[in-house]
C-alpha cells in the first residue's frame, strides 16, 4: 500500500515486506554494543525487560544471550514474523506503543532502540508514549531511550541519493518540515531494468533536541539522569551519533 506525506499513519504501510528488502542486514554489532550499554548502566534486571518497538528482536536477542527474560512489543506484523522466524521462543506481542497491553509496573527495564520514537502526527501522541512506558515500569526500574541526534540530522541533511537493491532502483529523497522540527524520508521504488516508479513510502520523525527530550521524560516521571552520543558510551557532542537518555522511573 502506498501512503502518502500528509497521511499520519506512515509507519503501518513501510514496515513491511519492502523494507525488510531494503535492510536485510542491520548491525548486529550495534545491537550488542546498544545491549551492552544499557547492562551496564541498569544492572542486571531482576525481573523483565521490555524492548518497545522491538522489529526483528536484533536487541531481544542478544538481551536473551546475556540471560534477560525479554518481551518484545512491535506494531508490524511483518517484522514479527522475522523475529519468530529467528527465535521461535520469543515472547513477542503485537501493539500500539501508545496503548501498551501490559500491567502496570510489569517491568524492570524498558528499553526503545534506534530512533523508535517521534514517529507521531503530533507530539502530545509521543508524550503518550513515555506515559505508558512509566506506567509499565516498575517505580525505581530503569529506562533508555535510544534518539538520534537532531542537530545533526539538521545540519548533515542530504537531500537525495540513490542505490541499486535486487535490480531495482531505490531514491530517497529528504526534506525538513514543521520549521525543522521533522525530517521526511521519501523512498521511491523502481521496476527492473530502469522500470517506472512502483511504490513510495515515507518515513517522518520529530527532531526532539536534547532539552526538549529530558523535559518530556520527567514530565512522564521518567527520570533521566545520564546520557551518551554513541553506543560505546561516549558524552554527547554535536557532531556525535546519537543522543541515549538513561534514568529510572520516579
Amino acid at each position: 500500500m502506498t501512503t502518502h506525506p500528509e497521511a499520519p499513519e506512515w509507519y503501518r504501510d513501510w514496515f513491511g515486506e519492502e523494507y525488510l528488502a531494503l535492510y536485510p542486514h542491520r548491525d548486529e554489532e550495534e545491537a550488542r554494543a546498544g545491549v551492552d550499554l544499557v547492562l551496564r548502566t541498569c544492572g542486571r534486571p531482576g525481573g523483565l525487560v521490555l524492548d518497545l518497538a522491538s522489529g526483528a528482536a536484533r536487541h531481544m536477542h542478544e538481551l536473551e544471550r546475556r540471560g534477560a527474560e525479554v518481551v518484545g512489543l512491535d506494531l508490524s506484523s511483518t517484522l514479527l514474523r522475522e523475529a519468530r522466524a529467528g527465535g521461535p521462543a520469543l515472547q513477542l506481542v503485537q501493539g500500539d506503543m501508545r496503548h501498551l497491553p501490559f500491567a502496570d509496573g510489569a517491568f524492570d527495564i524498558v528499553v526503545n532502540f534506534f530512533t523508535s520514537f517521534g514517529y507521531f502526527a503530533e507530539p502530545y501522541e509521543d508524550e503518550k508514549v513515555l506515559a505508558e512506558i512509566r506506567r509499565v515500569l516498575r517505580a525505581g526500574g530503569c529506562f533508555a531511550l535510544d534518539f538520534l541526534n537532531a542537530d545533526r540530522v539538521r545540519e548533515g541533511l542530504v537531500e537525495s541519493d540513490e542505490r541499486i537493491v535486487e535490480e531495482r532502483r531505490v531514491v530517497q529523497n529528504r526534506r525538513l518540515e514543521e520549521d525543522g522540527n521533522v525530517v521526511v524520508k521519501e523512498i521511491l521504488l523502481f521496476g527492473r531494468d530502469g522500470g517506472a516508479l512502483e511504490k513510495t513510502y515515507y518515513e517522518r520523525v520529530r527532531l526532539y533536541s536534547p532539552s526538549e527530550l529530558e523535559s518530556l521524560l520527567a514530565a512522564a516521571g521518567l527520570q533521566p539522569e545520564i546520557t551518551f552520543g554513541d553506543y560505546d558510551g561516549g558524552r554527547p557532542c554535536r557532531d556525535c551519533p546519537r543522543y541515549i537518555l538513561m534514568g529510572h522511573a520516579v
